[in-house]
C-alpha cells in the first residue's frame, strides 16, 4: 500500500509524491481486478481492450485499432493472432484496400459480449467507489493522457 504524502514533505523526489508511481500502482492494481473476470472468457486484459473496441465497431482496420488502443502494430499483431486462434475474430484483406487488414468479430466473438456485460459492474463493486467518482477519475486521466501527448 502506498502512503499519502504529507503536505510538509518538501522533497520533490519522494517516491510517494510521484504521479508516475501512483499511476503505475493504480494501473497494476485495477488491471489485476480484471484477471479473474477475464480468465473464464480466455482473455487477457490487452485482448479485452481489443474486444471492447471491436464490440463498439467492426470491422476496423489494424491501423484504426492501433490508434484507438494507442498500441503500435507490432504490439497489436500478436494480440490479434491469439484472438484469431481462439476463434474470436478474423483478419481479412479490406475490400476497399487490399493492402490493409480488416479485423472483424466472428459470431463467437460477438456472442462473448453478453458475458462481458457483467464486467463493468463487477469492477465498480470491487472498487467500492461511486460511479460518479470513477467518471471524474476517467475525465482527469484523459486530461493527463492528452497533456502527456498521447491520444486517448
Amino acid at each position: 500500500m502506498i502512503s499519502t504524502p504529507s503536505n510538509d514533505d518538501a522533497d520533490p523526489l519522494a517516491l510517494e509524491r510521484q504521479v508516475c508511481f501512483a499511476l503505475a500502482i493504480a494501473s497494476r492494481s485495477v488491471i489485476g481486478l480484471y484477471r479473474p473476470l477475464l480468465e473464464p472468457m480466455g482473455l487477457t486484459h490487452p485482448q479485452y481492450l481489443v474486444m471492447l473496441a471491436l464490440w463498439g465497431r467492426t470491422p476496423l482496420s489494424v491501423k484504426e485499432l492501433s490508434g484507438m488502443l494507442a498500441l503500435d502494430p507490432g504490439t497489436l499483431s500478436p494480440l490479434l493472432k491469439r484472438l484469431e486462434a481462439i476463434g474470436y475474430l478474423r483478419r481479412d484483406r479490406a475490400v476497399t484496400d487490399e493492402r490493409q487488414l480488416a479485423v472483424r468479430l466472428t459470431p463467437t466473438g460477438q456472442a462473448l459480449r453478453e458475458q462481458a456485460l457483467a464486467i463493468p459492474a463487477a469492477i465498480v463493486a470491487r472498487l467500492g467507489i461511486e460511479v460518479d467518482a470513477l467518471v471524474q477519475l476517467h475525465s482527469s486521466l484523459t486530461r493527463v493522457i492528452e497533456a502527456a501527448g498521447e491520444q486517448p
